[in-house]
C-alpha cells in the first residue's frame, strides 16, 4: 500500500508540471530560451544519473546484467524511438490563422499523452524497485518535464490554440501519466518478473531521451561561456542523483 501511495502522489505532482506554462507568459522569449537551455542540460544529467546511479545498479544487484536484462533496456530505447517517429510523422506547412489550427498541434497532444503514459510507467516501475529509486526517478522526470511542458505549451499556442485551452489540453495529456503508473502497479501484481522488465525498460527510455532528445539540443549553443555553464549544470544534475543515493 505504501508503494501505491508514494507512486500516485509522485505521478500527480509530475502531472501538475503541465501547468508551468502559465508562469512563462510574462517572460520574454530570449530570456526564456536562456533559462530552458540550462534546464535541459540539468535534466539530461539527472536522467543519465538516475539510470547509472539508481536504476541499473538495482537491476544488476537483483538480476545481474544478463542478456535478458540488456534486451529489456534495448526494448526501452527502440520503443522510445518508435514513439518519437510517430510524434514527428506529420508536419503541416499551412499558416496559422484564427480558423486553422495546425494538425501538428493534435499530433503533439497525442505524442505528449503517450510520452506521459510512459513516464507514469517508469515512475511506477521505479517504486517497485525501491522507494529511494522511485523518489530519484520522480525527480529526474520532473527535471525533464519542466522544459518539455514549456515547449509543448509553446507549440500549442503557436499552432493557433488560445492560451487557456493550451494549458487545459496540456494538463489533460499529462494525466495519462497517472494511468501509466496504475498499469505498472497492477501488472506487478499479476505478472511475475514484470518489475525487472519495467525498470530495465525505464532505463532504456531515459537513456534515449537524454542522449537523443536533450544532448543534441545542447550542441546548438556554441558560445564558450554558455557551453561551460551547460556542462556545469549537466554535472550538477548527475551530482543531485549521487546526493539522493547518499541520503537514501
Amino acid at each position: 500500500m505504501l508503494i501505491w501511495i508514494y507512486s500516485l502522489v509522485s505521478v500527480f505532482v509530475v502531472s501538475l508540471i503541465a501547468l508551468i506554462g502559465i508562469f512563462t507568459l510574462s517572460i520574454k522569449t530570449d530570456k526564456l530560451k536562456n533559462i530552458l537551455i540550462y534546464s535541459i542540460s540539468f535534466s539530461a544529467g539527472a536522467l543519465f544519473g538516475d539510470v547509472f546511479i539508481h536504476l541499473l545498479p538495482e537491476i544488476v544487484r537483483k538480476k545481474g546484467l544478463t542478456p535478458e536484462v540488456a534486451t529489456f533496456i534495448l526494448i526501452g530505447i527502440v520503443f522510445s524511438l518508435f514513439i518519437e517517429k510517430i510524434i514527428h510523422w506529420r508536419h503541416c506547412h499551412m499558416p496559422v490563422t484564427k480558423t486553422h489550427i495546425h494538425p501538428f498541434a493534435y499530433m503533439n497532444l497525442f505524442g505528449d499523452a503517450v510520452h506521459n503514459f510512459i513516464d507514469g510507467l517508469i515512475i511506477g516501475a521505479s517504486y517497485l524497485v525501491s522507494v529511494p529509486v522511485g523518489i530519484a526517478t520522480t525527480l529526474a522526470v520532473i527535471f525533464h518535464e519542466i522544459p518539455q511542458e514549456i515547449g509543448d505549451f509553446g507549440v500549442l499556442v503557436h499552432a493557433g490554440i488560445d492560451r487557456e485551452k493550451a494549458l487545459l489540453y496540456n494538463f489533460l495529456t499529462a494525466t495519462t501519466a497517472i494511468l501509466g503508473t496504475l498499469v505498472a502497479l497492477l501488472l506487478s501484481s499479476k505478472i511475475s518478473g514484470i518489475t525487472t522488465f519495467l525498470s530495465a525498460f525505464a532505463a532504456g527510455s531515459f537513456i534515449y531521451i537524454a542522449g537523443s532528445d536533450l544532448i543534441p539540443e545542447l550542441h546548438k549553443e556554441t558560445q564558450l561561456k554558455k557551453s561551460a555553464v551547460q556542462i556545469f549544470t549537466f554535472i550538477l544534475g548527475i551530482a543531485i542523483m549521487y546526493g539522493l543515493l547518499i541520503l537514501g
